[in-house]
């Protein structure tokens, strides 16, 4: 089993049942074991701040899954719950990142670990400390991300 985090996000509808669906479908998913799971977190959206303020929650799972397969199942749920890509960091009623995968260090077409919104995101690193799991920076200090910001 290999250790992973995930941040999920939702700022569509009713934001706190699609994050509880999301986290249902990945519980109830053979090779995804949750090991913690965080408080939401109202934020203001980012980078699209024409859009309402999102919930986001962390996860940290064991998986047997490689990254690539992780990615398959994010975004397979992703896509049962309704997500629909039309405006780039645009409003959805769910999006799951992996925002670390092991110590694993990958940039390929459609998937860059770690996640940039470890360093760039701060309340990434809020809901980290609120699940003691900040030393997660640590692990990724030197990082290419991490130097940008």
């Amino acid at each position: 089993m290999k250790q992973a985090f995930l941040s999920l996000g939702s700022n569509l509808g009713n934001r706190t049942e699609f994050l509880r669906i999301a986290v249902r479908k990945l519980k109830n998913t053979v090779g995804i074991e949750v090991i913690k799971e965080s408080e939401p977190l109202n934020t203001a959206a980012l980078e699209v701040t024409d859009q309402p303020d999102f919930l986001n929650q962390i996860l940290k799972i064991e998986t047997t899954f490689s990254p690539e397969e992780l990615l398959e199942v994010a975004l397979r749920i992703e896509k049962e719950m309704g997500r629909v890509r039309e405006i780039e960091k645009g409003p959805r009623e769910i999006d799951i990142d992996i925002l670390s995968y092991d110590t694993i260090r990958m940039h390929t077409r459609g998937l860059h670990l770690p996640h940039h919104s470890l360093f760039t995101r701060p309340f990434i690193r809020e809901i980290l400390k609120q699940i003691q799991e900040d030393s997660l920076y640590e692990r990724f200090s030197g990082d290419e991300y991490e130097k940008r910001t």
